[in-house]
């Protein structure tokens, strides 16, 4: 019998949880975490990979000053975590910490407070050993990560809208 991997030790997700908590990259989190989702549970909006999307999402907009979209985007993690509280993808995470650290954000927000990192504590030992061994990619900084999104070649999105929306015509 082949014994399945947890879907926490998935390269991605061990890629994701180091950009979010070694890098603060925000924008690379919900990269790494949206092709993941994309390859297990394709537009299932309600799957709990979705939750931890949203959460990046959310800190990427509180960093550019996005209040709105901050919050929108947190308190939508926010709902989208509560939908399945014993997920496998929450496990070996220490949830409730993660709740107090979102809901803080949440209000830092609505006080209109700068953004204010978080980490993910990670309570699983085998989880904390697979992220250590990743290899990570060059950390950016300033103003290259804070604005990582209208730095990139778009080139390949706008085509692929463009071919979309032709499409419906």
């Amino acid at each position: 019998m082949v014994k399945r991997m947890h879907p926490l030790f998935h390269p991605l997700f061990l890629q994701f949880i180091l950009y979010f908590n070694e890098q603060q990259d925000y924008f690379e989190c919900h990269e790494v975490l949206e092709e993941y989702w994309k390859s297990v549970s394709p537009n299932d909006k309600s799957h709990a990979l979705t939750a931890w999307i949203l959460l990046s999402t959310g800190m990427y907009h509180w960093r550019r000053n996005n209040r709105a979209g901050a919050k929108r985007s947190l308190e939508n993690a926010q709902k989208r975590f509560s939908l399945d509280l014993n997920s496998e993808y929450y496990s070996g995470i220490d949830m409730a910490q993660m709740h107090i650290n979102l809901e803080n954000s949440i209000a830092l927000i609505n006080q209109s407070k700068e953004f204010k990192p978080f980490t993910l504590s990670i309570l699983s030992d085998e989880l904390n050993q697979r992220i250590q061994k990743q290899q990570m990619p060059f950390a950016l900084i300033g103003e290259e990560l804070i604005h990582k999104h209208m730095r990139r070649d778009r080139s390949e999105i706008l085509k692929a809208r463009e071919e979309k929306r032709r499409n419906r015509q």
